[in-house]
């Protein structure tokens, strides 16, 4: 039975969803490097909380061995959002939220590896559903696009890694001082060798655009999903988290028309990737139902 909590929790994660459509619109927008991107969003979102009161009592009653633990997960994020960015700038924004389509198959393979329990069939069976869509979509995009099909894949495996690891550890902390934490950790990370590159500055379009993207479209809904992760298990959340390509994907259609630069493979790929993802419930049940059968 759902509880009122959880239904809270579902309706935040709607939320972060539909913000979220919008990183890769903003991801295309500006015109930093995706090192020096990931650097201005997450120092912006850590400066931002550091002036909020609660993010210090936050940190203050955190122990040191979780505040390690956060700053690790935050140079997991770092990483997500480098390999995203990256897919991004290389190919498109349709590819880069493709191919995040495959978190939760991810997921599917690692979480019950974090909380030590049995892989279900229905979540190993989605895994192979969701072969031929991936398959689709690499035949779908121009060759010089595949690195950035590569990298999207990449970020896919490290998004589910960070949601896992936070659903893991971060239900016992303030949202805002476990944010401030991962950001600081993660922006750190990046600086030293975005700065050997030489500090890119953004200017007042980008810097507009980067402050948006820190408040209204990493802040909000990251608190919310920290938030909502003591009430939904990382996999449900990475399966709302997979509607995120169809908005972002129609979103690039309209701003981009990236569907010039697209086959129809690529769409039918990433329509079975996020068909097989929103199958997964059912899958599930059908799973219960069978084993309950077999039971009695």
């Amino acid at each position: 039975m759902v509880t009122a909590e959880q239904r809270r929790a579902y309706r935040q994660l709607h939320v972060c969803v539909l913000l979220w459509g919008f990183t890769a619109i903003l991801g295309k927008l500006i015109t930093l490097p995706a090192d020096a991107l990931v650097v201005w969003r997450m120092v912006l979102v850590a400066v931002i909380l550091a002036m909020i009161p609660r993010s210090w009592t936050g940190l203050l009653a955190m122990s040191p061995r979780r505040a390690c633990i956060y700053a690790g997960i935050g140079c997991v994020i770092a990483a997500h959002w480098l390999a995203f960015y990256g897919s991004i700038k290389v190919a498109n924004a349709s590819v880069a939220v493709a191919c995040l389509g495959l978190g939760s198959i991810f997921a599917a393979v690692i979480e019950p590896i974090v909380f030590n329990r049995r892989h279900e069939r229905s979540e190993v069976l989605s895994g192979i559903l969701v072969v031929p869509g991936v398959m689709l979509i690499v035949g779908g995009v121009p060759i010089e696009m595949r690195l950035g099909i590569a990298m999207g894949i990449v970020a896919a495996l490290l998004s589910a890694l960070f949601a896992i690891l936070n659903k893991r550890y971060a239900s016992s902390d303030d949202a805002f001082a476990v944010t401030g934490v991962e950001m600081a950790a993660g922006a750190l990370l990046l600086s030293v060798p975005t700065a050997m590159r030489g500090i890119s500055i953004p200017g007042v379009r980008d810097g507009v655009l980067l402050l948006v993207l820190a408040v209204v479209c990493t802040l909000l809904p990251f608190v919310l999903w920290l938030r909502s992760l003591l009430h939904v298990s990382a996999f449900h959340t990475q399966l709302l988290l997979n509607l995120e390509p169809i908005y972002a994907i129609l979103l690039a259609a309209v701003f981009f028309y990236e569907y010039n630069e697209l086959t129809g493979w690529f769409y039918l790929g990433a329509s079975l990737v996020v068909l097989t993802v929103l199958l997964q419930p059912w899958l599930r049940r059908w799973q219960g139902e069978n084993e309950g059968r077999q039971r009695r």
